[in-house]
């Protein structure tokens, strides 16, 4: 009985951390993502706002690291239970169109938090930190980047 009980739990914890992997693929391909954003001195409008956006076409310093289309950084479009504003970051590649020029921009005073891509037209929303299509021929999500924030310092990682 004592070793049932022990293959359950081992078999338990096994899937359990099969489960917590990062298993999805994206079209995107993986491409280094470094940028440390200082919100106080250089985006000061950025730090305590709601849908609102900063893209990253082209590297600012030389240790920047962009992904493969650029980075889109957005605020939430609400902030979190302590009233504090809520990160995201995507690759600004179009996963249906899988190409580095091809790109998501935001759509302008929609306050629904939605990026659309330039050339197949699909509307996805990042408002919410999800980056799921919502209109057009797009099945898969944007592809997402870790947001920490550290003091002043928002770090973009992958």
């Amino acid at each position: 009985m004592l070793y049932r009980t022990k293959l359950f739990v081992t078999l338990l914890m096994a899937a359990i951390w099969s489960g917590c992997d990062d298993n999805y693929v994206s079209s995107i391909p993986s491409y280094p993502v470094s940028l440390q954003l200082h919100l106080t001195s250089t985006y000061p409008t950025f730090k305590n706002s709601t849908n609102q956006y900063l893209l990253f076409e082209k590297r600012v310093n030389e240790t920047d690291r962009i992904g493969y289309g650029g980075i889109l950084v957005c605020t939430g479009i609400s902030l979190d239970d302590s009233g504090n504003t809520i990160y995201y970051a995507f690759d600004m590649a179009c996963p249906y169109e899988a190409k580095k020029d091809v790109k998501v921009y935001p759509v302008k005073d929609d306050g629904l938090g939605q990026v659309k891509c330039e050339e197949c037209g699909s509307v996805y929303n990042v408002g919410y930190g999800f980056g799921d299509p919502v209109s057009g021929p797009a099945t898969e999500i944007l592809k997402q980047y870790k947001t920490s924030l550290s003091g002043d310092v928002l770090y973009i990682y992958r």
